[in-house]
């Protein structure tokens, strides 16, 4: 299988991916459907093939706020499934049909606990791409303040 290579596996050698693709399976998606809603028990990590896919926050009620569309090939969501509590922070909706790779949890975790160097590489690059999203966060925390405050001068 032909597994796009998103940051959660940058750094895995040939056998490593190899042993990622043989765990992965394709599913095919179709435009305004559910993936995953934010707050459930999160049981797969998911991989874009093609098409779109938008991540979405419930704000209260029946409010979404959108946060992101992933487009490209490799691009990674459901990664609440490497870490506890294990739940998706965010509701992952198909807006372009399209087909996904997903892994199992359970088959992920084997892995990484089999081959700890593969766990390493996947942890590390998951908490860099969780820094890069904390700055990216701050940056526009800063400029909503920013922006208040001069509404308020």
């Amino acid at each position: 299988m032909d597994l796009p290579i998103g940051y959660l596996f940058n750094g895995l050698n040939d056998d490593q991916l190899k042993k990622i693709a043989a765990v992965a399976k394709e599913i095919s998606m179709k435009n305004g459907q559910q993936i995953c809603r934010e707050g459930e028990e999160a049981k797969d990590l998911y991989i874009l093939k093609t098409g779109a896919i938008e991540l979405i926050t419930k704000v209260e009620n029946d409010v979404e706020l959108p946060i992101s569309v992933l487009r490209n090939p490799g691009d990674i969501f459901g990664s609440g499934v490497l870490i506890a509590p294990y739940t998706y922070n965010l509701t992952a909706r198909c807006t372009e049909t399209g087909t996904l790779l997903f892994i199992e949890g359970p088959a992920l975790q084997k892995l990484m606990m089999d081959d700890r160097e593969l766990g390493y590489i996947i942890m590390t690059n998951l908490a860099e791409q969780f820094l890069i999203r904390l700055k990216e966060s701050r940056q526009e925390i800063k400029m909503h303040f920013n922006t208040l405050l001069r509404a308020y001068r």
